[in-house]
């Protein structure tokens, strides 16, 4: 007899962890750190908000693992204990509901903007498309010395994180980041071991994995951010992602979460136009995907974006394809949606697509990103986000605030 699967349902992980509930945080990249890459305390703030929110479990967005490769300025680097008791007051904070709270680790490769670092590295020297180049360049191929470097460095960011008492962490493999550039038949064209093959392009990701679960140990909660497709004309395809799903679930991951896109196609934000009337019905983005990986697999599936009601919510969990619901723009506007779902009510800000009026803008998913952080970074000022914010004025404070940020990161650039 089947059970139905209600929001407040724990789910245990292959590792024996549980999650208090199928409600989780999804990575959302705050940039609240220091102008050198620090902890501060604004996300304490943050994630202490989202945990009164009634969040199952909160995972932080977008920590990289390298001082040398950054995406944006703002993001926190984990490479050493220096920043040890502030990362636990981080965890504490995450906790302080009965929640659990992962750490997001990353490695951005190419896909971060010219001024951020003194260069960017690749698993081969590919531009980006013509219209992005002024803002992304040409990445330099890694060398296999390097390739394995990065490697440990995983490993390190999250034993790091256990020390400091978070309950897992989650590796970024989506989005068109590092290992997303392996992954791909586009960004990655080794010949060696690394490149070439399927096989040897998911290389790179299950030795991340490895690295990271032999410094973690087997009890320690291990996942990550998988595309389902990259969505570009000769890139990651759905067919390797498979693949991949199953070379990870026969290593003993905890936790897949299904996305999609890079930022030369940003499906992920919704922006653009891949959305079927499948889609549409069951309102989130890659539903018809974790259908294909139910067929081959039992991992543990997450998946974020597009979900907006308690009826999409729950026809996901008790379809058998997801079992966790991944919450990101709404959370940022309505802290405390998490309760509000749990008590049987909808969110009283649904997200709505925003506009300024130039398309090249509203196209690009840039708007999206940068109007949700700016509701976060309110939050860490101890402040309530404004939901009806215009999305103009928004865009005006960015441009401004990146330009500044960079000016300043590129004088601090290791």
């Amino acid at each position: 007899m089947n059970t139905t699967i209600e929001l407040n349902t724990p789910l245990t992980l292959p590792c024996g962890a549980t999650v208090p509930n199928r409600l989780v945080k999804a990575a959302m990249s705050e940039a609240l750190g220091t102008l050198d890459n620090r902890m501060t305390e604004g996300l304490v703030r943050v994630y202490q908000r989202w945990a009164e929110g009634g969040i199952g479990l909160n995972i932080t967005g977008n920590i990289m693992i390298d001082r040398r490769a950054r995406a944006e300025p703002g993001n926190i680097v984990i490479e050493d204990d220096r920043d040890m008791p502030l990362l636990k007051k981080w965890a504490q904070a995450g906790q302080s509901n009965g929640n659990k709270i992962w750490v997001q680790i990353n490695h951005p490769g190419k896909q971060c903007p010219k001024a951020m670092n003194k260069e960017t590295v690749s698993p081969s020297a590919i531009p980006f498309r013509k219209d992005l180049q002024m803002m992304f360049g040409t990445p330099r191929a890694l060398t296999e010395h390097e390739i394995f470097n990065i490697i440990e460095r995983w490993g390190r960011a999250a034993k790091i994180c256990k020390d400091a008492g978070f309950d897992g962490v989650q590796i970024h493999g989506a989005h068109g980041y590092l290992i997303s550039q392996f992954l791909s038949p586009h960004h990655n064209q080794r010949t060696d071991q690394w490149g070439g093959n399927a096989e040897n392009r998911r290389r790179f990701v299950l030795a991340v994995y490895d690295e990271v679960r032999r410094q973690v140990g087997p009890e320690f909660p291990v996942g990550i951010k998988l595309n389902s497709a990259d969505f570009q004309k000769g890139g990651f395809s759905e067919e390797e992602s498979l693949e991949v799903i199953q070379a990870l679930e026969a290593r003993g991951i905890d936790l897949i979460e299904v996305s999609g896109g890079t930022y030369e196609a940003p499906v992920m934000t919704g922006a653009t136009g891949h959305k079927k009337e499948s889609t549409i019905q069951r309102e989130a983005y890659f539903m018809d995907f974790t259908d294909k990986v139910r067929k081959v697999s039992k991992v543990p599936l997450m998946l974020t974006g597009g979900f907006r009601s308690l009826h999409g919510m729950r026809d996901a969990l008790n379809s058998g394809g997801v079992d966790l619901i991944g919450l990101a723009r709404s959370v940022a506007i309505e802290p405390e949606l998490p309760n509000r779902l749990l008590d049987g009510n909808e969110a009283l800000y649904p997200v709505k697509p925003l506009t300024t009026g130039l398309k090249a803008v509203d196209g690009s998913g840039l708007l999206e990103i940068q109007w949700y952080t700016r509701q976060i970074k309110r939050m860490a000022k101890g402040k309530n986000p404004v939901p009806n914010e215009h999305p103009v004025l928004v865009l005006i404070a960015y441009l401004f605030e990146s330009g500044w940020g960079l000016f300043k990161a590129r004088k601090l650039r290791a």
